[in-house]
């Protein structure tokens, strides 16, 4: 069966970056180094890419250059069990990036990130809908999430 790895391009921080998440996440490590040879385009000993596991999730850094960067298109879902875990996370990743509404931020290296309570879920798909709107609207409302204010909006 094929692995898919997603390969994330960035503009020589590959190494860097991943440094950055191991330092937040637990379980998290790198895999492999591959350098620049003397006949690449960078200089020779660069890092080129680096494979890491993140969570139990590999990827690929590559340093591609400037020639793309992130968007908002693709970002990461971060499920926390607990507001100290949301707090923590999104204090973490937020450092040098920068906040948006429920929940997204956009990290330093300009990789979106979701950091969303496991609560959201089920307070969402209950059968009731409009408790499901009230905790929607409260949501919308917010930049970090906050699972008190989600389940006042519930009850």
């Amino acid at each position: 069966m094929p692995k898919i790895t997603p390969c994330l391009w960035f503009d020589g921080k590959a190494e860097e970056a991943t440094n950055f998440y191991r330092a937040i996440f637990p379980d998290t490590e790198i895999l492999s180094v591959m350098r620049q040879g003397d006949s690449e385009a960078g200089a020779e000993g660069s890092v080129l890419s680096v494979t890491f596991r993140l969570q139990g999730q590999e990827f690929m850094g590559l340093n591609g250059g400037p020639h793309f960067s992130f968007t908002p298109a693709i970002s990461f879902f971060v499920t926390c069990d607990t507001q100290a875990e949301v707090d923590r996370f999104w204090e973490k990743l937020l450092e040098g990036g920068t906040p948006s509404r429920c929940g997204w931020l956009t990290d330093k290296y300009g990789l979106s990130w979701q950091i969303v309570p496991r609560q959201l879920g089920e307070l969402l798909q209950g059968p009731d809908r409009a408790k499901a709107n009230r905790v929607m609207q409260a949501m919308l409302k917010m930049v970090k999430l906050d699972i008190a204010g989600l389940e006042r909006a519930a009850a």
